[in-house]
């Protein structure tokens, strides 16, 4: 049995050209006006074990009788043996279950849908045929708004699974050993709009870590009193540190909401990692812990402000890790559930620029310290005694207290012989005791004779210009940001020799 397809497929090209479909994203649109222009007539009989019966009778004398939903053959008739095509059963899908060919409340609700999710690589096979199917027989209504089409998942490498290759990813697995929100998550992260998409082990690994941050977060909001009871503070009464946090999940949930109404998952997920990791786990809980320690008004507001701040951001990442959000937001909330709370939502008016330069440079300085510690070979427990200058001149006097507690710096009395500038402030240091000088020194010397080795290397391909002019370019990039990083380790290192006190 074939069906003519011609002025099917047309409607369904049509719907796309005059915009009632969406195809997301919009390059894959060429690749289904290929495939819905140049349909020939489909053959839709199979003869499988499995499927659909084609719903035509034949009589005894050579009569043949086309049964519709609840019409009965004549007396005698016998049904054709072969099953509709898998695609022409599936094609149905979208209005058929829904109570059709009657009239259901179920058809009038969600008849069409709003966005179709599924992979490119079906497009032609299903997509093109329930557009066809459904605007035939729904008079002309399309059965959904939106295409968003997602690539494949492949291996680590790239490559396609193959049983034969031995490649295959089994996700139970992952699921057994890593849990379900970190694979999930993975996909979701990795999910480009029509692109392809590597998996790999160790990614989802990455992912139950980051859930294990997410799990000692909320802990550590616990440990010190954090609530999402009552009104927020005023925001002109909050510290730069908590108008800083706001600001950043402000612009957080607005640029996730642009990412995902473009389906552009794997961007909406990188923003929510790195918010809750960088921003919330490794700069902000750090910043607070001087204002618990200390107590006051001060931790009173930054206890709200956890609250909030955890409170949306779990709610943001529902739609990627169900379980462990769900978990630790009705923990935090004492609320029933996370599924029927709301999305949250930004407002452009509770945010601080001002707060974004001041909280960056105080980021500057904690990392500069930390690094200069390093070079050192301070150990990470060490108190050292530090004296801080230009503070209040560069506005930061009220972070003092916060940058002391991260970077282990003591305020006292010292013979202060070594100094790191950064953001316009001047950290002067006593390494008096901290550090082993003798050993230190050996130490840096022997990375700068390193360093210097790897630079004069460099230096001798940039020199030639045969092999330069022959060299790859990629190769000649390589050489170039090696020459360029080898001298930065000098510097550094040359600086770090020169502060190390006398022996």
């Amino acid at each position: 049995w074939f069906v003519k397809v011609a002025p099917l497929a047309k409607a369904a090209g049509d719907a796309v050209r005059d915009g009632r479909v969406k195809i997301e994203p919009e390059e894959l649109s060429p690749r289904y006006f290929e495939w819905i222009d140049n349909m020939h007539d489909w053959c839709i009989s199979r003869q499988l074990w499995w499927g659909h019966r084609i719903p035509v009778y034949y009589g005894p004398n050579g009569e043949v009788v086309v049964c519709g939903p609840g019409e009965t053959p004549p007396l005698g008739y016998e049904q054709d043996p072969d099953v509709l095509d898998t695609w022409f059963s599936s094609a149905l899908w979208p209005f058929s279950t829904l109570g059709w060919p009657n009239q259901s409340a179920d058809l009038a609700k969600f008849y069409p849908t709003s966005v179709l999710v599924t992979g490119y690589d079906i497009l032609f096979f299903w997509v093109a045929r329930m557009m066809m199917w459904g605007l035939f027989a729904m008079d002309g209504v399309q059965p959904f708004n939106t295409i968003a089409l997602h690539g494949l998942v492949r291996d680590k490498f790239g490559k396609k699974m193959s049983k034969s290759k031995g490649n295959v990813v089994d996700p139970i697995e992952f699921m057994d050993k890593y849990g379900s929100d970190a694979l999930r998550f993975t996909l979701a992260r990795g999910a480009n709009p029509g692109a392809d998409q590597a998996l790999a082990e160790e990614w989802i690994a990455g992912a139950r870590n980051f859930a294990t941050k997410l799990w000692n977060a909320t802990r550590f909001a616990h440990m010190n009193g954090a609530t999402t009871q009552g009104e927020l503070p005023a925001f002109d009464t909050l510290d730069d540190i908590n108008k800083w946090i706001l600001t950043r999940l402000d612009e957080t949930v607005a640029d996730v909401d642009g990412f995902l109404e473009k389906f552009e998952f794997a961007k909406a997920c990188e923003l929510i990692y790195h918010f809750a990791w960088d921003d919330l786990c490794d700069w902000y809980l750090e910043l607070t812990k001087s204002s618990f320690a200390q107590g006051g008004a001060r931790a009173e507001a930054t206890k709200r402000v956890l609250g909030h701040v955890l409170d949306q951001l779990l709610r943001l990442m529902h739609p990627v890790m169900p379980f462990i959000t769900e978990a630790l937001w009705c923990n935090l909330t004492g609320k029933e559930t996370l599924v029927t709370s709301s999305w949250p939502k930004f407002d452009p008016s509770l945010r601080d620029e001002a707060s974004l330069t001041s909280v960056t440079k105080v980021q500057e300085i904690v990392t500069e310290i930390r690094r200069f510690r390093n070079d050192q070979g301070i150990k990470t427990s060490a108190r050292v005694v530090a004296r801080f200058t230009g503070m209040a001149e560069a506005g930061l006097a009220s972070y003092e207290d916060a940058i002391r507690f991260i970077v282990r710096c003591d305020a006292a009395e010292g013979n202060f012989t070594s100094k790191v500038e950064v953001a316009g402030i001047t950290v002067e240091f006593d390494l008096s005791g901290a550090v082993d000088v003798k050993a230190e020194r050996a130490r840096l010397t022997k990375d700068l004779a390193a360093a210097e080795k790897d630079r004069n290397t460099a230096k001798v391909k940039i020199e030639n210009e045969g092999f330069m002019a022959k060299a790859p370019m990629e190769v000649v990039q390589e050489i170039r940001q090696r020459f360029a990083d080898t001298t930065a380790d000098i510097e550094r290192i040359t600086a770090a020799l020169a502060s190390l006190p006398a022996e």
